[in-house]
């Protein structure tokens, strides 16, 4: 079977929001564009204002403990620097993702939706040219969907592939064959990639994208049913290129 990319997603706001696109032109050592720019910090995140840079998932408001969070759709347009939120408790919102006061309006656009979580969402921010990827590199996340649809089965429920939260979302591969390519150099259109890691997942994953309800015991069915809690790998860019749905990946070694 041929690995074909099946769908491409992305998230602007660590967390808070997600969207399909069709193509995009990747960057050497770069994130997926517009992928996870801007992040939540809480109210006792470490994160430096003074002098941004990247910081760990912890610092951030995450789904992981506000699971409404899962529920976020959103639309963003590049040229015109916005972005439109949707939520179905909340009326839409639309930002200037660069703009402090927009910024400011988000937090409390999204304050009743987090509410419940340890630690409340503070401030809207982001760091210099680098992406607030869950790694230290900047990563781009793959899913492979017969990996996802094994775990549905084995947990007797029909989940939804964005759970995961993933940027591609690949057909064509054997259950858990992703593992494999740890190490490995893909290339899609005229892009490569180096395989870096598994995924080790956490709590957000239990929560339902559409009701924003934990729902389903991820962790341990990953635990029990395979012996890992890993779904999907990381790639890093190593050559850049367009990249588009529907591409085929090739396995370079």
């Amino acid at each position: 079977m041929t690995a074909r990319l099946a769908q491409i997603w992305r998230h602007p706001v660590k967390a808070h929001g997600r969207e399909r696109i069709d193509m995009a032109t990747l960057e050497v050592g770069k994130a997926l564009p517009w992928d996870r720019v801007w992040a939540v910090a809480h109210e006792r995140s470490c994160f430096d204002v003074e002098r941004p840079s990247w910081a760990p998932p912890g610092d951030f408001s995450r789904g992981a403990s506000s699971p409404r969070l899962q529920q976020i759709e959103c639309f963003s347009d590049p040229a015109y620097r916005s972005i439109t939120f949707f939520h179905p408790d909340r009326p839409s919102i639309s930002i200037n993702p660069h703009d402090h006061g927009d910024g400011c309006e988000f937090i409390q656009w999204v304050m009743p939706i987090s509410l419940g979580a340890k630690l409340l969402p503070s401030r809207f921010v982001r760091a210099p040219d680098e992406a607030m990827t869950d790694t230290g590199y900047q990563s781009i996340s793959l899913i492979n969907l017969a990996s996802h649809r094994a775990l549905a089965e084995h947990l007797g429920q029909d989940l939804s592939e964005l759970r995961w939260r993933g940027n591609f979302l690949v057909e064509g591969m054997a259950a858990w064959e992703e593992l494999d390519w740890v190490g490995k150099t893909l290339r899609l259109g005229d892009a490569e990639f180096e395989v870096v890691e598994p995924i080790q997942r956490c709590r957000m994953t239990e929560a339902n994208p559409e009701t924003g309800r934990r729902d389903a015991d991820t962790l341990r069915g990953l635990s029990e049913g395979f012996g890992h809690q890993n779904c999907g790998v990381y790639l890093k860019v190593t050559k850049g290129g367009e990249i588009m749905e529907g591409m085929s990946f090739e396995v370079l070694g």
